[in-house]
Parts: C-alpha cells; structure tokens; sequence
C-alpha cells in the first residue's frame, strides 16, 4: 500500500519529446504519455499525481534539458527522543 508521496514532478509539456525514456524508467510507475498531443505533434509524460518518491531517475533519464524538474518532499522533523523510541536509557 503506498504512503503519502514523498515528492512531486514538473514536466514542461512544450520541452517533452514525448520518447518515453522518463516513463520507463519510473520505478513506482507514476508517470505515463499524455492521451493528447502537444503543440509538437506529441504526447508528453505526464505525472499521475501519486506515488513519486523524488529519486529523481526520470530526470537523470531526459534527454530534454528542462523538461522534468522533481521535488523532494522533506520527512517530518523528529526528535532525539523520538527517533530513539522516546526513552532514554537505563541508569547504572
């Protein structure tokens, strides 16, 4: 069952070739090629708007210069307590 998406991605539909490489290698598969053609004569990845985890592959995959930017979502802030189960140690 996923969680709450821990990023975001922003395709900029007019740099998008449409080649599907970004598609591919997503591995929560959140993203796929727009029904609808771009003013290019293409269809451009789209995000489904769930499921990314920031890793950033699809990025690293574009060709395109500036078609794909991804968002990092940052974890909420924890404690030191909390992080180490909210109790401190056994005194000796």
């Amino acid at each position: 069952m996923p969680g709450l998406a821990r990023g975001n991605v922003k395709i900029n539909i007019e740099e998008c070739k449409g080649c599907g490489l970004c598609v591919e290698s997503c591995p929560p598969r959140c993203l796929e090629l727009a029904d609808n053609l771009s003013a290019y004569g293409v269809h451009p990845a789209v995000y489904t708007g769930e499921g990314c985890t920031g890793c950033g592959i699809c990025f690293y995959c574009c060709p395109e210069p500036g078609a794909i930017v991804v968002f990092r979502r940052l974890a909420p802030h924890k404690t030191f307590a909390e992080s180490q189960g909210g109790q401190h140690a056994p005194a000796l």
